[in-house]
């Protein structure tokens, strides 16, 4: 029994833990949201309970929501500090005492709050001096008269001495028939009372009637013309920036004003020996006539100078700023940097970087509407300097600002030429107050915001010492109409700048441009000539102006590329590389464009002479002479003569050795001296993984790996084409280089390969790429056969190898197996003729063709025709087609022309460098390798982006890779009788 009871207990504590439990942790608190607006008249806002919470028996809520005050006619009884009690006051004492503890009978009337009222001049009184309530409150008249000159204060429970602009007017406490304004008591003076308190909002094109201006402008304006009174000038000159400086033939709006007084206070001289800024007033204008902004900007640089590098290192902009607010009160002096000037939050060290020399800093971001009318409900307003301190003597240089929101008579006169600028002082970020419409406490109807600073400093020319012009603040400002804040957005950017006259750069481009533009025409019309006398045509015609103008836009492409990488790598290195500043790079936009075009010129033109160059590859004449003969008879008999004899019919020579040959010819058409894939992998690991690109940021480091936390200013355009290209065309260099000293020679040479081929294999190559000019690869075998088995072919090799044969070369005792033609037109007309079958077939051959069978024949016939008469040729069978065997002169092969043209005699020129690659990919490595540099260079130009680019120009040369094997394939077929089937 006891067992059981004990088993039961021990069951119900589990069952009641693991309740307990499961409640610790899965239950949820919520509460209901509510908000001090939420409350209603008689509910108070708990800051506790974070509720609304009902007030006592004749209690209210008070101004500020959060706690509750007695209702008209009851006082406080009773007070914890948590809750009051309210009690009625009666009826021979119906007024409540200002601290609502008492009630008090009133010699007058009552306010809606139920306290007594005092006229005018006169000052409430509910208690003795020793603090004793009265039974009856007293309203005691102050004195306005000599000697207390006494006025109720602003809380109308004691007298104060009048303010002194009344004394000073009128010797009393009354302004009288003197000018009233802003609570101040002015004399007549030349200012005019009708001011105007519009704030002109040109973007929006409104004005608006703004409270701050109607009460202050006049009153400021007064106070500092007739009393000095620093405040109020100061104030003045701040309504004045608030109306963006703007100033025309209106003489009582803010600027006006200011402008009224500047002119009549001239007699009190200038202050810190500035003729611009007047004595007790703030310097707003450098002067009102046109001209002046090129004479402050370009007329005397700073005497301290930049240094990038060295133990004279100077790359800090020390920029401080006088601060005021809008009532012109001075609040401080601040050092510029961290938030103080710009807009856009970020870290404090990518903000210090704006403040770097050389650094082209750009911070662009969205702004909330609703955060700004939060953050800045009043404007302050700055006058920076540059901090010329050195030891013990601190010096400040004025920052000149260009407002480009500034209007002269309804225009903006800081957007044009440099001549009609008008300079000034003192800016504003955010203005909250001057838009407020009917009362300082309404939401603003419109708000002004710096959309754009930008510091630009300007380098002096032909300076070696690093030193600068005053660099020049831009502020322009956006007016933002307000409709919905939580929803409504601005952007802002903050920039500092540098630029220097590019006009000597741009003139040394343009005589480079000349120079080599004239060089280029010259070499123009040589390849034009040496393409006349090659296709044998004396005429002039419209086709030869074509064709120089081909030839002119692939030299004009390499004027255009040497002068861009040159001026790319000339920035680059300069401007890095610099100890004391005497460069500095070209801005983007203008300053750029020129040298954008040029890139554009010339990645055009380098197209069209790489389309010229791929077109002609691909219609080259091109036929394989076989020198093979049958080495005896066949089994097959033919009938023979009158006689009645049988005769046997030779053996047939094998096609095969020809269809190896045009396999390998097939395979070397886009071979080139480079691997691109490696070009491209190399280029790419260098820019983003070793970090090279970080070389063409816009400042003067040259760091490769920069921390993440650290600012990244944006990339020069100049700098990012010429590193880029430099890079693309030093591996492409280096490419090359190993290819042609280390790979052909100990790994693979595939152009002399396929020469040593068509010696094995017995088979000459007649290349023409020109109508009478072409290439010629003898391939004779010195051993008469190469159909044959593999013991006699490696007797053959071997015999070779130990010199007991002959040398493979076309004349006797030499090795010169590869040859440029020159040919006379009467052997072209006579290859013409024999090939005459083949250019009328419309498609490539068929081996087994029923239907077509006599196509196929002629075709046949034309290929031994031609095969006969071209191996004729060359073993000086014809002798009305004679050639001469010469060496080439060396001026003829610098300017790629021959000097004699072949009349009677065809000429064979010794070509050791196996020129024939010219009809290749192989033989264009320049040509290619400078469009694959331009592709690259102006696809990631346009898309800032090193990898797509890499991407964009891996597809392009597959793309063209493709159309050149498969039209060059066809063109194969075509021209030597080869069936494209066997072209694997």
């Amino acid at each position: 029994m006891a067992t059981g009871t004990l088993l039961v207990y021990i069951c119900r504590l589990a069952l009641f833990l693991t309740i307990k439990s499961n409640l610790l942790h899965s239950q949820q608190f919520t509460i209901s949201f509510q908000r001090p607006a939420d409350c209603g008249v008689e509910q108070f806002y708990d800051i506790s309970s974070l509720s609304c919470v009902k007030c006592g028996p004749n209690q209210r809520t008070s101004a500020t929501g959060l706690s509750c005050e007695c209702v008209t006619g009851f006082r406080v009884l009773a007070t914890n500090g948590a809750s009051i009690t309210c009690q009625q006051c009666p009826l021979e004492k119906r007024a409540v005492t200002e601290d609502g503890y008492g009630c008090i009978l009133c010699p007058g009337s009552l306010t809606e709050q139920g306290t007594c009222q005092c006229p005018s001049g006169s000052i409430l009184v509910e208690r003795d001096v020793k603090g004793n309530p009265l039974e009856e409150a007293r309203c005691e008249v102050c004195n306005g008269a000599e000697p207390a000159l006494s006025a109720p204060d602003s809380y109308g429970d004691r007298c104060q001495r009048c303010q002194a602009s009344f004394i000073n007017t009128s010797q009393s406490c009354m302004c009288g028939s003197n000018i009233l304004a802003g609570g101040l008591c002015f004399p007549p003076n030349n200012l005019q009372t009708a001011v105007n308190p519009n704030v002109n909002y040109a973007e929006l094109s409104i004005p608006v009637q703004s409270a701050w201006f109607s009460t202050n402008l006049y009153s400021s304006a007064a106070a500092c013309l007739v009393y000095t009174n620093l405040t109020a000038c100061q104030a003045l000159g701040n309504m004045c920036v608030m109306n963006m400086h703007s100033f025309g033939s209106v003489a009582n709006d803010a600027c006006g004003l200011y402008n009224t007084i500047f002119r009549s206070t001239a007699s009190l001289g200038s202050t810190q020996d500035i003729s611009y800024w007047r004595a007790n007033l703030p310097w707003l204008y450098y002067g009102d006539q046109p001209g002046l902004a090129n004479r402050v900007l370009q007329t005397e640089p700073l005497p301290t100078g930049f240094s990038f590098k060295g133990r004279n290192r100077n790359t800090d902009i020390n920029l401080v700023a006088a601060v005021y607010n809008a009532r012109g009160d001075f609040l401080q002096w601040e050092k510029v940097g961290g938030n103080n000037l710009q807009l856009c939050p970020d870290t404090a060290r990518r903000q210090e970087a704006a403040y770097t020399f050389g650094t082209a800093y750009q911070e662009t971001c969205v702004l909330s509407i609703a955060d700004l009318l939060s953050v800045y409900a009043e404007p302050l307003f700055y006058d920076v300097f540059v901090d010329l301190s050195r030891g013990e003597d601190r010096r400040l240089l004025p920052l000149p600002t260009r407002n480009l929101n500034q209007e002269y008579n309804r225009k903006f006169i800081n957007r044009g030429n440099l001549n009609d600028w008008y300079l000034s002082r003192r800016v504003l970020l955010v203005d909250t107050l001057s838009g407020r419409e009917k009362s300082l406490s309404s939401l603003p109807k419109v708000i002004r915001i710096a959309s754009s600073i930008r510091i630009g400093f300007q380098l002096v020319p032909g300076t070696q010492k690093g030193q600068v012009f005053p660099p020049l603040l831009s502020v322009t400002y956006s007016d933002v109409l307000i409709t919905d804040p939580n929803t409504q957005t601005v952007s802002v950017s903050f920039a500092v700048e540098y630029e220097m006259d590019q006009t000597e750069a741009h003139m040394k481009t343009d005589i480079a441009l000349g120079v080599l533009g004239g060089v280029s025409v010259l070499y123009s019309l040589v390849k034009t000539a040496s393409w006349k006398r090659r296709i044998g045509s004396p005429l002039i015609d419209m086709e030869t102006v074509l064709k120089f103008l081909l030839f002119y836009a692939g030299d004009l492409a390499n004027v255009f590329f040497i002068i861009t990488v040159g001026t790319g790598l000339y920035w680059l290195i300069f401007y890095k590389a610099q100890h004391f500043v005497s460069v500095l790079l070209p801005l983007p936009g203008p300053q750029e464009e020129r040298f954008m075009a040029y890139v554009g010129c010339a990645f055009a033109l380098k197209t069209v002479q790489f389309l010229h160059k791929l077109i002609q590859q691909l219609s080259v004449d091109i036929f394989f002479i076989d020198w093979e003969r049958p080495r005896g008879k066949a089994n097959k008999t033919i009938q023979g003569d009158g006689n009645g004899e049988a005769k046997r019919d030779p053996s047939p020579v094998s096609i095969w050795r020809t269809y190896f040959v045009a396999n390998e010819w097939n395979e070397i058409q886009t071979i080139r001296k480079i691997s691109p894939t490696f070009q491209i992998m190399a280029v790419l690991f260098l820019l983003e993984v070793v970090g090279f690109s970080s070389l063409a940021l816009r400042d003067p480091w040259s760091d490769l790996q920069r921390p993440p936390q650290s600012y990244f200013p944006p990339y020069s355009l100049t700098l990012r084409y010429g590193l880029a290209a430099t890079l693309w065309l030093c591996m492409g260099l280096l490419q090359i280089i190993f290819f042609a000293a280390f790979h052909e020679r100990f790994v693979e040479d595939k152009i002399r390969q396929f020469v040593d081929l068509c010696s094995i294999s017995n088979i000459s190559v007649l290349l023409l790429s020109h109508r009478c000019f072409g290439y010629y690869i003898h391939g004779r075998s010195v051993h008469g056969h190469a159909d044959t088995n593999m013991e006699e072919m490696n007797i053959n090799l071997k015999r070779e190898a130990e010199s007991l044969c002959g040398q493979r070369g076309l004349l006797p005792n030499t090795d010169t197996q590869t040859f440029q033609i020159s040919i006379t037109s009467r052997l072209r007309q006579q290859y013409d003729r024999i090939l005459e079958p083949l250019s009328r077939r419309t498609g490539p051959s068929r081996l087994v063709d029923a239907a077509s069978g006599h196509p196929f024949d002629q075709s046949t016939k034309a290929y031994h025709t031609m095969n006969r008469f071209l191996g004729s040729v060359i073993d000086h069978a014809h002798r009305d087609m004679e050639y001469v065997v010469r060496d080439k002169l060396f001026f003829e092969s610098v300017i790629g022309m021959e000097f004699m043209e072949p009349m009677d005699k065809s000429i064979f020129y010794n070509d050791e460098s196996h020129s024939f690659s010219d009809v290749l990919f192989y033989g264009n490595e320049a040509t290619l390798l400078i469009f694959d540099t331009l592709f690259f260079c102006v696809v990631d130009l346009g898309a800032q982006s090193f990898i797509l680019a890499a991407v964009l120009t891996y597809a392009q040369q597959m793309i063209f890779r493709l159309i050149r094997n498969g039209i060059g394939r066809r063109n194969l077929a075509n021209k030597t009788l080869v069936d494209q089937r066997f072209l694997i």
